[in-house]
């Protein structure tokens, strides 16, 4: 057996970080209001269309209306599929009509079709060049696909056209950023901050694109603002200090780290920095005390630990060193804090990064003690488990996890894989049968998953008629999984039936995964059972050039096909090749030893 709500054409812009989000939700609320809208005003749009372009009789304004409002309500009604006929029928009427084009840009959209739906906006603008809505997602859009330039045209133009929108800015630096127009965006960012005041969004966004143009005072200067504007927040101290520790200026970096701590001496980047600094004037003792000093003070919560710890930790990683410094601090932060659930599970990772299995293994089980309904610790448990490919204890893993967690198909699937390895092949067909009802209706891929392992279930019950009926059942919520179609090819091959729709079926395989040796070797027995041994041929030295893993049943096959392709010695040589990496049977026995191909 072979085991083997509406589509919307705006985006946000993608260099927007977490920081902009208090920004963001006043952007974020106009946009929505923006879109929302749009269908309310649709009759005014489509007024708006430039009549000298398309002037419709009155039976055909008639007609464009019916199917226009028609498709409307088809959308509104979650029909989307008729919804779109009926656009592209008034598309048709008139094919100038921006609101239509509007409509289908952002079905194209949800269909994944971008390109197509900026073509459709292009030609919304170009018939309707003073709508906001149609602009706004024409730059949306473009932006999206990388089209920078265009982009930044657009909201360029907006901005000039509708002057008391600030927020157009804000779209228009990001595109000017990505366009690589620093100085450009640079004004934009300034021009936001003349109209609302001095943000530090604004000011960090300029920061970095100072840094891009290597205008390093300029750069300075604006942190030098925030640190004056908001003289009580740390982080633009230790900023500074930062900043002078990168120029080597230390006396100034010290200073300014010493302000940071004087407002907030808990303030975890305080401690990063501190320890950077020790390290660039060459104390390596000072910058791990450092480190050592915050995780031992008791004064500081265990998240801000944990916080300093995984920096420390990163900045380990990037310069290479080892990991016992870290394990040791672990350790001392373990003993601080026994009931730490999430200190364990970090701890735990870290080691299992390091390949320390053993003792992940023991961190993940006091974590499964202390909080036993978290999922991730038992996922991770079953994931060193199938590592060392301990079945037992993924199957104890397993049936303790659907006990608390009846919903997650995962613990359900590998259940039953764990018995059918062990060859307990009606307890693992009772799982998954049960287990399937656990997999949401819309999860296609892993309902097609569930149903291929019951067809290979009961290909091991010697049941085909049932193994048949669940690889139709999967390919009917997947028809490309891929480990479906070359089982069920195969067997079919097997049992000489529906030869030709196997071959289509390992068709695909090979499309899929066409330096598969598994898959190859599937395709090439389908020919042979059809009795085309020179394609045979082809495909079996193809899967020969591919297998790394010495499959013997691959090299018996090898020598059926060179047998009937009148290779008869070759043929012999692939026989006793199959026997050397364990192949048994008779058959193969009375090949060799007649040197003559016998049907199995």
């Amino acid at each position: 057996m072979k085991q083997n709500g509406e589509p919307v054409v705006l985006a946000i812009p993608a260099s927007i970080n977490a920081d902009n989000m208090k920004l963001l939700k006043y952007i974020i609320l106009f946009i929505f209001i923006a879109i929302s809208v749009c269908p309310v005003f649709a009759e005014d749009a489509k007024k708006d269309n430039n009549t000298e372009l398309s002037k419709l009789s009155v039976a055909e304004q008639r007609k464009f209306d019916y199917f226009f409002y028609e498709g409307l309500n088809l959308k509104a009604a979650g029909k989307y599929d008729a919804a779109y006929d009926a656009f592209t029928h008034c598309l048709a009427i008139d094919s100038t009509a921006s609101i239509v084009l509007y409509e289908l840009a952002n079905f194209h959209t949800q269909l994944n079709r971008p390109e197509k739906a900026v073509r459709m906006l292009q030609d919304a603008v170009r018939y309707n060049p003073h709508n906001f809505t149609y602009k706004l997602a024409l730059a949306g859009m473009s932006r999206n696909i990388g089209q920078f330039g265009e982009a930044a045209a657009v909201y360029e133009e907006l901005a000039r056209e509708y002057p008391a929108k600030l927020e157009l800015n804000f779209y228009l630096a990001d595109a000017l950023t990505q366009q690589g127009e620093i100085g450009k965006a640079i004004d934009a960012y300034d021009a936001l901050e003349s109209a609302m005041g001095m943000n530090e969004n604004f000011s960090l966004a300029k920061y970095q694109l100072y840094l891009q143009l290597e205008q390093h005072e300029n750069a300075n200067k604006e942190i030098e603002k925030l640190a004056e504007k908001y003289p009580m927040e740390p982080r633009y101290q230790i900023r500074l200090g930062d900043i002078y520790l990168g120029d080597k200026e230390f006396d100034k970096a010290l200073e300014y780290y010493k302000k940071a701590y004087a407002i907030d001496p808990a303030n975890p980047y305080y401690f990063i920095s501190m320890a950077n600094y020790y390290e660039a004037i060459g104390n390596k003792d000072a910058a791990e005390n450092e480190i050592k000093n915050a995780l031992t003070n008791e004064d500081l919560d265990v998240e801000i630990k944990i916080n300093i710890l995984s920096r420390y930790i990163a900045r380990m990683q990037q310069s290479r060193q080892g990991t016992d410094n870290a394990n040791a601090l672990f350790e001392t932060l373990v003993e601080q804090h026994p009931e730490d659930a999430d200190l364990k599970m970090m701890y735990g990772s870290f080691l299992l990064m390091q390949n320390k299995d053993e003792e992940a293994k023991f961190q993940f089980q006091l974590v499964a003690e202390i909080d036993p309904v978290n999922p991730t610790v038992w996922q991770q448990l079953l994931n060193l488990a199938l590592r060392a490919n301990d079945m037992p204890e993924v199957i104890r893993l397993c049936m303790r996890s659907i006990e608390l967690f009846p919903d997650t198909p995962e613990f359900y699937f590998y259940l039953g894989i764990a018995f059918y390895q062990q060859g307990e092949y009606q307890r693992a067909l009772e799982i998954y049968k049960s287990g399937i009802s656990a997999v949401p209706e819309n999860n296609t891929t892993i309902k097609s998953d569930f149903y291929g392992q019951i067809g290979d279930i009961y290909h091991q019950l010697d049941d085909m008629d049932s193994a048949y009926a669940a690889y139709e059942e999967a390919l009917k919520y997947n028809e490309r999984n891929v480990s479906v179609l070359n089982n069920y090819s195969y067997f079919l091959s097997l049992d000489k039936k529906n030869l030709s729709e196997a071959e289509r079926m390992s068709a695909v395989t090979i499309n899929m995964e066409p330096n598969n040796a598994t898959y190859l070797d599937t395709y090439a027995w389908i020919f042979f059972v059809q009795g085309r041994y020179s394609l045979a041929l082809i495909y079996i030295e193809r899967a020969i050039r591919n297998d790394n893993t010495n499959s013997p049943e691959l090299a018996d096959h090898y020598g059926d096909i060179l047998y009937m392709n009148g290779q008869k010695e070759k043929a012999v040589e692939q026989w006793k090749r199959a026997k050397e990496l364990g192949k048994e049977g008779d058959v193969l026995e009375r090949k060799i030893r007649e040197e003559s191909y016998f049907e199995e």
